[in-house]
């Protein structure tokens, strides 16, 4: 997680756009173009933004429904691993399949708490 006031979760690093910014960082430290620090301070604030556009801007809903296979919870953050899942969008016009999906989930923190 990141430091200061409110700490976020780094889960979205691992996203497709995550993946993209941290490897472009990497070029760019490689490079000698930014600072090492530069670069955390810029993870921290895609952690926090992308947490907060997510939260505030997204109101699409959507259902799935699958076979679980595995489940885990430790230090507040629950892991599923589903199988045969399908995805259904609210307005119902499309369905998608995936063989495998997992699924991650974080304890939401109270504004200002700290980890």
């Amino acid at each position: 997680m990141a430091t200061g006031a409110q700490n976020f979760y780094e889960l979205y690093r691992r996203s497709s756009v995550g993946t993209a910014l941290t490897d472009t960082l990497d070029d760019l430290i490689t490079e000698n173009r930014i600072d090492p620090q530069l670069a955390m301070k810029i993870l921290a604030n895609f952690d926090r933004a992308i947490t907060e556009v997510l939260q505030e801007k997204v109101r699409s809903r959507l259902t799935f429904k699958g076979s679980l296979d595995t489940y885990r919870f430790c230090d507040e953050v629950w892991t599923f691993q589903l199988k045969n899942v399908t995805f259904k969008m609210e307005n119902g016009s499309q369905v998608v399949s995936a063989d495998k999906v997992k699924i991650v989930s974080c304890t939401a923190k109270p504004q200002g708490a700290n980890a």
